[in-house]
């Protein structure tokens, strides 16, 4: 009688739905699209359809994470992308076994894939402040910041530390805000320039605003590397076409080791003993590619 079973009534009559969620803050940015490309795939590989949701502020996470609306009748697990989670809420998602993995930020007794932010700040620090430059400068930050990210304070706080290591004080009219952005990262590089004391090196807290950074010392007739050092986060695929300094971090592993590590998690079986359900941070390496962009002081 051409009879076929149907795979999503099948899952719910085992008391699973076959999906996972993953909720990002800025859906249409670089970095978190290519974390959701990395979990995707392996979502995919273990035959689990792939929701994306975007969290902008925190009333949208209470939303997707308020029991009325039963998560648990939507996702079998949850990746949560640089997206603040409270203990009560975390405990509701325990009740309902909903899964939870992290990336970005560590929850207690669950999964999660973190880099070490302060390091990254710290890292941009030693390399330029080794190259000779004392009038430094950076690109980050949000203007407008309803998640509260701790991304832009750590790396920040790490390339202060590594200045006051070495007696230099961070001048707060060379701190701009690029937004995670190229367009932004030019404008935060034209106020730069503009200041009575403009940097001799730059630290982008990103590759996209480290490419409008460039884009924008070009348009004064300045050489990167030369005139003004630059350096990047992430290993952006078109760093290398820019020949940009950066650092290096495994952007689409971020994804693919939360969703195999949320995968595993859900595998197992409740209460399985602390080897199971310890908190576990995955923590990548990162690394310093040193390209064109970053050279001595210029000394005119």
């Amino acid at each position: 009688m051409s009879y076929r079973p149907d795979p999503a009534a099948s899952r719910l009559a085992a008391g699973r739905t076959g999906t996972v969620i993953v909720a990002v803050p800025i859906i249409n940015s670089w970095y978190f699209s290519t974390v959701m490309a990395g979990a995707e795939a392996v979502c995919a590989d273990a035959g689990l359809e792939f929701q994306v949701i975007g969290l902008s502020n925190d009333e949208a996470r209470n939303r997707l994470l308020d029991e009325d609306r039963q998560i648990e009748r939507r996702a079998d697990g949850l990746i949560l992308v640089d997206v603040r989670i409270t203990p009560e809420q975390v405990a509701s998602l325990e009740r309902r076994n909903v899964g939870l993995a992290t990336v970005g930020r560590s929850v207690h007794g669950h999964p999660a894939v973190c880099i070490d932010d302060e390091h990254v700040g710290r890292i941009a620090a030693e390399h330029l402040l080794g190259l000779g430059h004392e009038r430094l400068a950076i690109i980050g930050g949000l203007a407008d910041d309803p998640m509260n990210f701790d991304v832009p304070k750590s790396r920040r706080r790490g390339f202060e530390q590594e200045l006051d290591a070495r007696g230099i004080s961070l001048d707060p009219g060379l701190v701009a805000n690029g937004n995670f952005s190229v367009a932004d990262g030019v404008e935060a590089m034209n106020d730069l320039l503009a200041h009575p004391h403009s940097p001799t090196a730059v630290f982008a807290m990103s590759d996209e605003m480290a490419f409008g950074a460039v884009t924008a010392m070009k348009s004064a007739g300045l050489n990167p590397g030369i005139d003004v050092s630059i350096i990047g986060v992430d290993d952006h695929e078109f760093s290398s076409v820019i020949d940009l300094t950066t650092i290096r971090q495994p952007v689409v592993d971020h994804g693919a080791r939360a969703a195999r590590l949320l995968l595993a998690s859900m595998e197992a079986e409740p209460n399985a003993g602390s080897a199971t359900n310890a908190s576990f941070v995955h923590r990548p390496e990162l690394e310093l590619i040193v390209r064109a962009t970053t050279g001595p002081p210029n000394a005119t």
